[in-house]
């Protein structure tokens, strides 16, 4: 697929909404309810502003970032996504190569369409594990044990889905894990033969990590039961960096702190579970009061470009995540397309220090 100029959010998601059957790009791109939180969260990333300063000295300048035992070449990693080949046929080991790269993290989703063998060799190392508690906790347990014999040192346990979120947009298309294929859905895919040719000659996606070990996903499936009760056993279990996903409350961001978390990452899934949800940028700033200067405190939701990087870590961020955007540039041009984005972002980030007199990002919001 040849890539056509990215040189924005808006680029990506134009050239992906045109080529992208409605149906995923409405998964892709939906948010829970009216998209009410989502759009919150934007317009609170918009108000943060940035002070430019003149007269220092900026020629050298540098993007590294420490995350846990090393320093990634760029201070952005990427987000646990599911399905990531529906944006594109094989979508997740471009992410993975792109992690290896860049030596940051791929975080690798429990609904991923590639499995995460796979995806940390690709990455070479550069892969997180991110999981869902599901059912009775019996499947999940045997995708933590898959995640340590692959050689995976940090787990990612996303907390905000107790149960999945509405997303009318999804509802409306009639998206399902896996495909379902009505009437509406072959129309749909008759009108994007691009995508659907390309699909159809790799294999349709699916829910890889899940064929190996004999059990069914099902996304809808309540996820409940998990308690502190059920972290204090993965904390016993898991030997390795342990994340929260999908924090913006400070009294559980605390506990969470006391309960052995090596990191939080402030999160609201995008804005796709709750429609009243408060913003998580401003969140992110209440949390690392609560926390310190120096605990890790990851941070995703909302990105866009490489301003709002700068924003998140002068709000407390150690480290941050893309998400759908990266989709919409695999979808608007294929690898190519996720490059030429990534090297926006990257050079926005760079840019946006030399207009605030700074030669590196904040540390945990401190400059």
């Amino acid at each position: 697929m040849g890539a056509k100029a990215i040189h924005s959010y808006s680029d990506a998601r134009r050239l992906a909404r045109r080529r992208l059957p409605w149906m995923v790009f409405d998964y892709i791109d939906g948010a829970a309810g009216e998209g009410v939180a989502e759009a919150r969260n934007l317009a609170a990333l918009r108000e943060i502003e940035l002070q430019p300063r003149v007269l220092f000295n900026v020629k050298d300048r540098d993007l590294t970032v420490p995350v846990f035992d090393h320093a990634g070449h760029v201070p952005f990693g990427i987000s646990p996504m599911g399905m990531c080949n529906l944006s594109g046929p094989g979508a997740d080991l471009m992410l993975a190569r792109m992690a290896a790269k860049h030596q940051v993290p791929h975080g690798v989703s429990t609904v991923a369409s590639t499995t995460m063998e796979e995806i940390i060799e690709e990455a070479n190392g550069h892969a997180w594990f991110q999981l869902y508690f599901s059912g009775d906790g019996s499947g999940t347990k045997k995708l933590v044990e898959r995640a340590k014999a692959a050689g995976y040192r940090t787990l990612v346990m996303t907390l905000d889905v107790p149960e999945v979120g509405r997303r009318p947009r999804e509802l409306r298309r009639g998206f399902k894990m896996p495909f379902r294929i009505g009437p509406m859905q072959f129309v749909d895919f008759a009108l994007h033969p691009r995508w659907s040719i390309s699909s159809l000659l790799a294999g349709a996606p699916d829910l890889a990590n899940f064929k190996k070990d004999g059990f069914d996903f099902d996304r809808t499936e309540s996820r409940a039961l998990a308690d502190w009760d059920f972290l204090k056993q993965l904390r016993d279990s898991w030997d390795g960096n342990l994340v929260a996903k999908g924090v913006t409350d400070v009294e559980d961001a605390k506990r969470l702190k006391a309960e052995g978390v090596d990191a939080i990452q402030v999160s609201s899934h995008g804005g796709r579970q709750l429609d009243a949800a408060p913003p998580p940028i401003l969140a992110l700033a209440r949390i690392r009061a609560a926390l310190g200067a120096d605990y890790p405190l990851f941070y995703d939701t909302g990105l866009r470009s490489g301003e709002d990087v700068v924003k998140a870590y002068a709000m407390g961020a150690s480290f941050v995540f893309f998400g759908r955007a990266l989709q919409f540039a695999i979808a608007a041009g294929g690898e190519a397309g996720l490059a030429q984005y990534w090297q926006l972002i990257t050079e926005e980030i760079s840019l946006t220090l030399a207009q605030m007199g700074q030669v590196a990002l904040p540390r945990n919001g401190i400059l």
